[in-house]
């Protein structure tokens, strides 16, 4: 089973997409808008940690965090606010937070925040604090899709799940999957995991690109006390963590030289040693590792170690865009239809006609990760029973033979979307060039503000930030 959560927050949107995210992983969230709520669901039944904001009706998030520490010191708490400083900050930690994280914040982050917290609880918590699934809910009868390329992806699978079983030590080769952003990398390393003879074990997770190289060592393999200056407790890393289960390092082409090293070490001899340490440890583990790069070009370049890379690629499995995959689209569209209307009560909600052409035609370059959003933002947007296609304001509205030769307007008016200039140039041809822009002209008119500037570009606020954060976009470009 996963964690428990309680998460305290009055912005009722924002919590739910809390909820919603952290659920997905097999773990019970629950919310409370006020502190009253969040200290009578605290009492009835502690969690496994506290994600609070600080600022609350009628309360104080350090008064609640003061109460709740009063109740329960062994239970970490996160703070979040929308108030930047020091001060804010000082005041958290002192009170008794574990962390400190300023709003807005990527879901990807307060999931990495509270899986590592988690991991720095006592032994005995462990079993809570790495999140887990039953094979059911995770094994490859759970990729959805009725094509050619995902049918052969599963059969792939299974023989993977098939040859670890004949293993007559527990030492499992390491797996490469790769493919774009958005494709379901995560799903397949969780289908590996919860297939094979590993699922009654930990799953560990670690995104290395949303931890600063300096800190990903630490994360990975622990540390003593005193091995640095703010290492004032032993931490055990998510190596330790994952021992008997899988290890999957997401983004695995972020990790620098340096940890690539350690990486290689880990893979053949299977030990770790804790930063500071002196004693070397063995650790069952199988690592699975995910890239969107081409780390075969990294290699030419020097960026990434070419032993490594052949360790890690013993196994490589490719999952397939969604636009070679076009015959699951609709069948992805219901899945996520029917998973997502469960969650906000309108199980009687159903796709037009007009609605699924739009669907079928749309270029989905952010993958099924965009097709998962677009649905829930339709749900959430649909004023009757049935999502049309006006549900779907996607940057190529447009279907038939012309669709990959018309420029993307994201709905602004056409000379708006091209800056003024009617008169079609090849920059204009190329779609991430022309989404890059049109979101940048968005930001600018909302004056930085991503959630009006997703209401004008008729996109939900986390596809925006997605794809904010595809094209490298940063605060200062607009």
């Amino acid at each position: 089973m996963g964690y428990a959560a309680l998460v305290v927050e009055d912005e009722t949107v924002f919590a739910k997409n809390i909820q919603t995210y952290l659920t997905r992983d097999g773990n019970e969230v629950r919310i409370a808008g006020d502190a009253t709520t969040a200290l009578s669901s605290f009492v009835q039944s502690p969690p496994s940690i506290v994600i609070l904001d600080y600022d609350l009706p009628g309360a104080n998030g350090l008064e609640l965090l003061a109460q709740l520490k009063a109740r329960d010191a062994s239970v970490p708490v996160l703070m979040l606010t929308g108030r930047g400083g020091v001060r804010v900050a000082v005041d958290a930690m002192k009170a008794g937070a574990v962390d400190y994280l300023s709003k807005p914040l990527a879901l990807s982050e307060l999931k990495q925040v509270i899986q590592r917290v988690l991991a720095q609880q006592p032994q005995a918590c462990m079993q809570v604090a790495i999140p887990k699934r039953v094979e059911s809910s995770a094994d490859i009868g759970t990729i959805v899709g009725q094509s050619a390329p995902i049918g052969e992806l599963r059969t792939k699978l299974a023989q993977i799940v098939a040859a670890e079983r004949q293993l007559n030590d527990h030492d499992a080769p390491a797996v490469l999957i790769v493919g774009e952003t958005g494709t379901g990398k995560e799903l397949v390393a969780r289908s590996l995991h919860f297939s094979g003879m590993r699922a009654a074990k930990p799953f560990v997770e670690i995104n290395c690109a949303s931890i600063p190289s300096n800190l990903l060592e630490a994360e990975l393999f622990g540390y003593e006390r005193g091995a640095f200056t703010d290492a004032k407790e032993r931490k055990m890393g998510l190596v330790e963590a994952a021992d008997g289960g899988t290890l999957f390092l997401d983004e695995i082409g972020e990790v620098e030289l340096a940890t690539q090293a350690k990486l290689l070490k880990l893979l053949e001899e299977k030990r770790l040693r804790r930063l500071g340490g002196i004693r070397e440890q063995q650790v069952n583990i199988r690592i699975v590792a995910a890239t969107n790069r081409q780390l075969d070009e990294m290699v030419r370049e020097g960026k990434f170690r070419a032993d490594l890379y052949y360790r890690l690629r013993i196994i490589q499995v490719t999952v397939p865009p969604l636009r070679n995959r076009r015959e699951d689209i609709l069948i992805l569209a219901n899945h996520f239809l029917r998973a997502q209307a469960q969650r906000y009560g309108r199980t009687n909600l159903r796709l037009t006609a007009d609605a699924e052409r739009r669907l079928t035609a749309h270029r989905w370059p952010g993958n099924v990760r965009e097709l998962r959003n677009a649905i829930e933002q339709a749900i959430l947007l649909a004023p009757d029973h049935e999502i049309s296609a006006e549900q779907f304001p996607f940057c190529d509205e447009f279907e038939g033979a012309d669709a990959l030769n018309a420029p993307l307007t994201c709905g602004l008016p056409a000379e708006q979307a091209l800056g003024g200039n009617t008169v079609l140039d090849s920059e204009l041809l190329d779609v991430d060039a022309t989404e890059r822009r049109l979101i940048l002209t968005g930001l600018r008119q909302a004056g930085g503000n991503v959630t009006r500037a997703a209401k004008l570009l008729g996109l939900s606020r986390d596809t925006l930030r997605y794809r904010i954060e595809r094209h490298g976009i940063k605060s200062g470009a607009f």
